[in-house]
């Protein structure tokens, strides 16, 4: 499982010209899931997530987390984190789960977010959508895991 995480001032997310969600303050998370992901993927990725110093304290040192600052998700279903671009110029999603598979990670992922007590809000999943932020700092973080382990 990867997860691309920017840290933003507000993001919002459209299908078809209508908001969907939007956050002000927190994390937009795209989510990109393979064939052997699991539930304890999403468990190290979250506790990961929530818990990294990415955002400033009253100094200005990136010391406070996602749970120290009440800040909201954006989470975003992305299967072309799974692109394979080695061959030719048209991207390969083999990689990418089948989307009943990713669709069901997905939303354990968001379910478990919650169960933190983190506000989530969402795309859709398969849809084509407009994701809009204000990236603050820029501060953008790769994470991946397999096997349950962080990589």
């Amino acid at each position: 499982m990867k997860l691309v995480i920017q840290r933003s001032k507000e993001a919002s997310v459209k299908i078809n010209n209508e908001v969907t969600g939007e956050i002000k303050s927190g994390l937009v998370v795209l989510i990109g899931i393979t064939h052997q992901d699991t539930e304890a993927d999403i468990d190290a990725l979250i506790q990961k997530m929530i818990h990294l110093r990415i955002f400033p304290d009253e100094a200005g040192k990136l010391n406070l987390s996602l749970m120290d600052t009440k800040g909201s998700v954006l989470s975003i279903s992305q299967f072309t984190l799974y692109a394979d671009v080695k061959k030719g110029r048209r991207p390969n999603f083999t990689d990418a789960a089948k989307p009943g598979q990713a669709n069901e990670l997905y939303e354990l992922f968001n379910q478990k977010l919650r169960a933190e007590d983190i506000h989530v809000e969402t795309g859709e999943f398969g849809a084509m959508m407009e994701v809009e932020l204000i990236n603050d700092g820029p501060v953008t973080i790769a994470l991946e895991s397999s096997d349950g382990k962080l990589i």
